[in-house]
């Protein structure tokens, strides 16, 4: 579904990738794990258009996506959960919602899809008539996944959706995040909470320094005594 050859980025003259290649098959959950500055936001943002690579290739679902424009990316269906700050604080939480729709603007497929959203995170409908930006942390992290999942993504890249909650909230996510994975959606988990996508995965990738350091299958790099020295804590 996803492939991605030897990409090099630059932030203001600054390499930031240095030749990465991931592949994701359809129906897999794929991590990128990694800490803070090795690079894993600024892939996200490549793969979505955001940046433009130096030089590489992004193909997705047969179709080079290398040079499209965002909204062309999105529109393939191609769909990331961004970081904080991505909600419109002075729109409801259904407004929200509503805006993730626009790829599918099916009237029947559209309620059909906030029911399910709903189903996810039932505190979203109870906050449906709330300003997006009274919510908590956790609530808006929700929403975040819920106005990506209203775009019905054929893939869904997450952005390290852990990042700041509390660790019943991040158990809470997991299981929402394994139930999409179990219903066959592709995700792309970006992490610096290790164990916590490699526990859900199928395969990781390990980022440091712009560079892919090893790939394995998920479970083998659980047990990896690099990885548990230098992302698990042991």
């Amino acid at each position: 579904m996803l492939k991605v050859r030897n990409l090099h980025v630059y932030y203001e003259n600054v390499q930031i990738l240095n030749g990465i290649s991931i592949d994701v098959s359809e129906g897999e959950m794929v991590a990128l794990i990694g800490n803070n500055g090795a690079g894993k936001t600024t892939f996200l943002m490549s793969l979505c258009g955001i940046i433009r690579p130096a030089s590489g290739t992004i193909e997705f679902l047969g179709t080079s996506v290398t040079k499209l424009p965002p909204h062309r990316i999105f529109r393939l269906g191609m769909v990331q959960q961004a970081q904080d700050g991505a909600l419109f604080t002075e729109m409801t939480v259904l407004e929200n919602l509503y805006q993730g729709a626009y790829r599918s603007p099916n009237v029947k497929t559209m309620n059909d899809k906030l029911q399910e959203v709903f189903s996810y995170f039932p505190i979203l409908s109870e906050r449906k008539k709330q300003k997006a930006g009274t919510l908590s942390g956790g609530e808006q992290r929700m929403l975040e996944i819920g106005r990506a999942l209203m775009a019905n993504p054929r893939l869904l890249l997450l952005d390290e959706p852990c990042s700041g909650l509390a660790p019943i909230l991040v158990e809470n996510l997991a299981e929402v995040i394994s139930n999409l994975h179990r219903q066959g959606l592709t995700i792309l988990l970006v992490e610096q909470n290790a164990h916590m996508a490699l526990e859900l995965a199928d395969r990781g990738y390990i980022l440091e320094n712009g560079r892919i350091l090893t790939s394995d299958k998920a479970s083998n790099l659980l047990q990896s005594e690099l990885v548990k020295r230098a992302y698990l804590g042991t």
